[in-house]
């Protein structure tokens, strides 16, 4: 992995690219061989060491794409935005991404539940590289769009779900990256903060280099994204026009009536 620069266009090369999970440690010790071997009987499935989660992928984006990411559960969609964003190592091949990436993956993960929400807004920001500085800068702003009142000085604990959501909503979409990664669109909160959410998402959209988008909606991969990939089994299955690969996609999905 190359780190992010800023001195030159905006850009994600991935070559031969392979991420194993490995697993051989968890069977070898899990609760049913133990059980097994308090009886005397073998297990007889088949010890794995790993899982390979994405499969020698290759593929390039390059400024002004606006990319979609499609196919089954655990097909690797999610674990290639990650491996795109550094979050997880990859085991082989290379990926080579210039410019700042913002990834909106589970936005709420993280968040220190015994904290207040201002203390989770300065926490927030200084793990998405800001200094102390340009976090007290930005938290106004912040607590105004996230529409939490006085429970910005409550334990995070004490929060309801629609509430946390709409913080983590407004601390993960108040910095701009090149590079977009979003992991499904957010639904964030109520039916009353859609509204705003939808149109903080439309500028976020329209103002990154680059966004690759996972959904399994369709529509809105159609709507969003010119360019689709359709991963199967970690491997890439067909990368090209939008409308092309969706039909080719459910043409192999849904079963035929």
């Amino acid at each position: 992995m190359i780190s992010p620069t800023q001195d030159r266009a905006a850009s994600i090369n991935a070559t031969a690219v392979q991420l194993d999970y490995p697993v051989g440690s968890l069977v070898r010790g899990s609760i049913k061989a133990e059980l097994f071997s308090l009886f005397g009987v073998k297990d007889r499935a088949p010890k794995v060491d790993f899982v390979r989660a994405l499969n020698t992928i290759s593929f390039k984006v390059t400024s002004g794409e606006r990319v979609g990411v499609i196919g089954r559960n655990g097909s690797g969609k999610s674990t290639l935005l990650r491996a795109i964003a550094g979050i997880y190592p990859i085991t082989g091949g290379v990926i080579e991404v210039y410019g700042r990436i913002q990834g909106m993956f589970d936005i709420t993960l993280g968040f220190e539940p015994e904290a207040t929400g201002r203390e989770n807004i300065l926490y927030r920001g200084l793990v998405m590289g800001l200094s102390p500085a340009e976090v007290r800068e930005k938290q106004a702003e912040i607590i105004e769009f996230a529409a939490i009142g006085s429970f910005v000085d409550l334990p995070v604990r004490t929060y309801s779900t629609g509430m946390a959501v709409r913080l983590a909503f407004a601390i993960s979409t108040y910095m701009r990256g090149d590079i977009l990664l979003l992991d499904e669109m957010l639904s964030a909160g109520d039916a009353g903060f859609v509204a705003k959410a939808q149109e903080r998402m439309k500028s976020l959209l329209s103002s990154a280099k680059i966004v690759v988008l996972v959904s399994h909606d369709m529509g809105t991969i159609k709507n969003v994204c010119p360019r689709t990939i359709w991963l199967d089994s970690g491997r890439i299955m067909m990368d090209g026009p939008t409308d092309e690969v969706v039909d080719a996609y459910l043409s192999k999905s849904i079963p035929p009536a």
